[in-house]
């Protein structure tokens, strides 16, 4: 591993900080935000949710001896649209804006958004790093930005930077998208420009996410970050950070949900692929889900008689009326070992528990649905099945059968799992729960991708003022498995650093100033600015 991947492993193992510790997040605030996903991924739509004249208050006026500082706040557009997703801490957002006590030109007064990364709470980091180094170098002005979840916008019960639910990260998005467009309108109306954004690391994200939304040319300067989120926190080091635990159990334990999304499931991939199509297909796939539960709880009040379970060639002199209500021939899971008599719920799981104690598999009867009914989990244990199961398991309906049966499964799984340090090697006991780590995993990367990858917004108007500064050996924001920037953005420039994330971070802010500077001048150059701002004048 490269020096500066270690670095960024051990740094990351210093902090404390832990992410979406509360989960998912609730499934209607998905479904909305899904929703709005798909408006704010077309300028045409997005822009039309913040007015050219939406209200910008100015509360406070600073002049130092090298700079003017201004103090403002506005309610995020965020609340109107999407209201109740955001803390009441989150609805004013606030800002500070660095000026020169005098401009250099009337008709050229750059301007700069920088968005926060990871933990940078309040404006004190950016203004002595970026902004100032900036006005004094180059008199390019600077806007801060609070995040939401941040600083003066920090939710009481949350600690120092944890997020709450995986559904903060996409309110945070929305957010900062349409604050920013609310913050170009004031520039504008003030007589600033031209206009450019950056931001280290996650702000580097938000920047370019904000960015596809502005329809004029506009700087834009992404450092130590990608083309998506996704790989942040299912492959970069903060992956560590998450509360995987959680979210696998949330995953797992809604039955419904999950059989919603295996309608989706085919391949290796499976659950990235549904979590891309939860996404993609909210609020169907939601109301999808919300159909399917209201079935459980009609269907699961009834229970099959255990002759119902048992296939035809282990009941002797059954008569029809005897078989499956839905016609089909059901596995033999546990082989003979329920009693005709077992006919409530507590009876037949007490059959099911008593059967796998005798008996761990019956080596010629366990069909294929046994493993399906596992949850998948199982699968990995239960490889060597004579082909005569697999085939006579084939007809069944797999999600009835779930449905009647989903209160048995994690018993299921605890009996399996106790069995299986007798008759399985030792390494195949962490398989079950590798698997189940592998699917919330996936779904995680799946609904990242959708909501976050730079290939489902607008193209920039003008990629050429693009400038990203990535970290060559970044672990915290891996590059291998997303679509390279430039493949997404014909014409912007790429520049790596030799370094790891924090390397970088520290050692690379004269680096990010630079790229500012060049990509305005090529702008000014570009839109002959100066001379465009005096005809309209």
């Amino acid at each position: 591993m490269p020096t500066g991947s270690k670095l960024d492993h051990v740094y990351r193992r210093i902090l404390m900080t832990k992410f979406f510790t509360k989960g998912w997040g609730k499934p209607d605030n998905l479904k909305r935000l899904f929703a709005f996903r798909r408006i704010v991924c077309k300028r045409e739509t997005c822009y039309k949710l913040v007015p050219n004249d939406y209200p910008v208050s100015i509360v406070k006026e600073e002049v130092h001896s090298d700079c003017k500082i201004l103090q403002g706040q506005f309610t995020s557009p965020f609340v109107k649209h999407l209201p109740g997703l955001l803390p009441k801490e989150s609805e004013t957002a606030h800002f500070q804006v660095i000026l020169p006590k005098k401009w250099n030109s009337e008709h050229y007064k750059p301007i700069c958004l920088h968005l926060a990364g990871t933990g940078d709470h309040g404006f004190w980091r950016r203004r002595q790093i970026m902004a100032k180094p900036l006005l004094k170098s180059a008199g390019i002005g600077a806007l801060l930005l609070e995040n939401p979840f941040y600083g003066l916008r920090k939710p009481k019960d949350q600690v120092r930077s944890s997020l709450h639910n995986v559904t903060d990260i996409f309110v945070m998005g929305g957010c900062l998208i349409l604050e920013s467009l609310a913050l170009f309108h004031w520039c504008e109306r003030n007589g600033f420009g031209p206009l450019g954004i950056s931001g280290l690391s996650m702000g580097g994200h938000m920047a370019s996410l904000a960015a596809t939304n502005w329809p004029k040319p506009l700087v834009l300067v992404p450092c130590l970050s990608w083309s998506s989120a996704s790989p942040v926190f299912t492959e970069g080091v903060m992956s560590g950070s998450i509360n995987w635990d959680l979210l696998e159990s949330q995953y797992f334990e809604d039955v419904a949900l999950c059989e919603e999304i295996r309608h989706i499931i085919h391949k290796e991939e499976d659950a990235f692929r549904a979590g891309q199509e939860f996404a993609k297909h909210y609020p169907h796939s939601m109301t999808r889900v919300e159909e399917l539960d209201k079935q459980r709880k009609e269907e699961i009040t009834f229970m099959p008689r255990s002759s119902d379970l048992l296939p035809s060639n282990a009941q002797s002199g059954t008569s029809e009326k005897n078989r499956p209500l839905s016609g089909k021939n059901v596995p033999n899971f546990i082989s003979a070992g329920l009693s005709p008599q077992a006919t409530t719920f507590k009876e037949v799981q007490a059959a099911v528990q008593e059967n796998f104690k005798e008996q761990y598999v019956p080596s010629e009867t366990v069909s294929k649905q046994t493993v399906e009914l596992l949850d998948d989990r199982s699968k990995e244990k239960l490889q060597s099945l004579p082909e005569t199961a697999k085939q006579e398991s084939s007809k069944i309906d797999k999600f009835s059968f779930l449905k009647h049966f989903y209160k048995t499964k994690e018993k299921l799984i605890e009996l399996t799992e106790k069995r299986s340090e007798q008759q399985l090697p030792k390494n195949a006991s962490c398989s079950l729960t590798k698997h189940r780590d592998r699917e919330a995993y996936q779904f995680m990367r799946g609904i990242m991708d959708e909501c976050t990858h730079l290939q489902n917004f607008d193209i920039p108007v003008d990629t050429s003022l693009i400038i990203a500064v990535c970290a060559k050996d970044d672990a915290y924001v891996p590059r291998e498995s997303s679509t390279p920037l430039h493949e997404i953005w014909p014409g912007a420039e790429i520049r790596m650093l030799n370094a790891g994330h924090v390397s970088a971070y520290v050692l690379g802010q004269n680096t990010f100033r630079k790229a500012i500077m060049e990509s305005f001048e090529r702008l000014k150059t570009k839109y002959n600015w100066e001379e465009r701002s005096h005809r309209c004048t």
